[in-house]
């Protein structure tokens, strides 16, 4: 099985929602969901396919203040100890 690519960002909480709109409007990109509500912390499963859309577009979202960070990490669905 292969797994998704897996990121996580910091998502400024007024931006949060159009974030999200944005990227719904791509099929199949990305699933994201909050982690930290308190600290708007967002994960990224991108399947391997897209993962240069997705990264190229974040990129932009940072630049414009949408995302404060991205950080790429082992897919925490392949160790069951780490799931939250």
């Amino acid at each position: 099985m292969e797994y998704c690519a897996y990121y996580q960002a910091h998502v400024r909480k007024e931006e949060a929602g159009f974030l999200v709109a944005v990227l719904r409007s791509f099929e199949h990109l990305a699933f994201d969901r909050t982690i930290d509500k308190a600290s708007s912390l967002f994960e990224f499963f991108v399947p391997v396919g897209s993962e240069a859309i997705f990264v190229e577009l974040m990129e932009d979202f940072l630049k414009e203040g949408v995302i404060l960070d991205l950080v790429k990490q082992e897919n925490r669905l392949r160790n069951p100890e780490s799931i939250l």
